[in-house]
């Protein structure tokens, strides 16, 4: 399935998280809160995983010779697909060159605990593959690590905000605090900050307030299959250009099945 990812100053769709559902023939689409830990805790995540970014892949390619204008796709990473850097580096590079996509319209989202697991490999295998194109996003982010070290060793693209904080943005002070002080933050290391869980036209509003880049959430679209995506957000309504790739030598951004995430 395919959520909206929106611009906040223009409303311009500029790219879409692909999120895992399960069509069980008996219990119809079942979600990943019932599936996730099993596939985590029995290997499958893996294989699921591959085939997520393989698909999301894929798509992008059916999309494109479909004559629809280019967006990024974001795809959620899980732990055991790190645990060989070297070889998730090759599997990456693989699927995007045999669909024949650019790697820029791919970003590959990880929560702040996954990115400090052996840090030092991964921050290899990362700035290879923001070299390539490929982005880098931090998921839920504010509910992990406090140390902020990481941001600066590893090549980040963007940020995304657990939504969490979204759901009282425009009535918790405390909660608008967070959020203003979350994007000052990725604004000055010049990484870009999404909002996830937006619902209602006010938390909306306050995120533009607030100066936040992107948002996602109930209030565009559920996440629906991928020709209901390219229907309404594709083929009539306008959609951005895929964002240029900063340099290599500053912060990158990107985006994945994995965790215990439950989207």
């Amino acid at each position: 399935m395919y959520q909206p990812q929106t611009r906040v100053s223009d409303s311009a769709v500029i790219g879409a998280e692909a999120l895992l559902r399960w069509r069980h023939p008996e219990r119809g689409l079942v979600g990943p809160v019932e599936f996730i830990q099993v596939a985590e805790d029995s290997g499958l995540i893996e294989p699921i995983g591959q085939w997520v970014l393989k698909e999301a892949c894929a798509q992008l390619r059916r999309w494109q010779e479909r004559g629809c204008p280019p967006i990024c796709v974001a795809v959620n990473i899980s732990a055991r697909q790190l645990l060989d850097p070297e070889a998730f580096l090759e599997y990456v590079t693989r699927t995007y060159t045999e669909c024949a996509v650019d790697p820029r319209q791919i970003e590959l989202e990880m929560t702040e605990s996954l990115l400090l697991d052996h840090v030092e490999a991964n921050a290899m295998m990362l700035r290879r593959l923001g070299q390539s194109g490929v982005r880098i996003a931090v998921d839920d982010f504010g509910t992990g690590y406090s140390s902020l070290s990481y941001i600066k060793r590893l090549p980040i693209d963007s940020i995304k905000t657990d939504r969490s904080f979204i759901r009282d943005i425009e009535t918790d002070r405390d909660d608008a605090e967070i959020i203003r002080a979350i994007i000052a933050m990725a604004h000055g290391l010049q990484l870009r900050v999404t909002a996830e869980g937006v619902e209602t036209t006010r938390q909306l509003g306050a995120l533009k307030e607030l100066g936040c880049d992107e948002y996602q959430g109930y209030l565009v679209s559920e996440p629906i299959d991928a020709e209901r995506f390219a229907e309404r957000f594709l083929n009539n309504s306008p959609v951005s250009d895929t964002p240029a790739k900063k340099p290599a030598t500053s912060k990158v951004r990107l985006a994945s099945v994995g965790g215990t995430r439950t989207k």
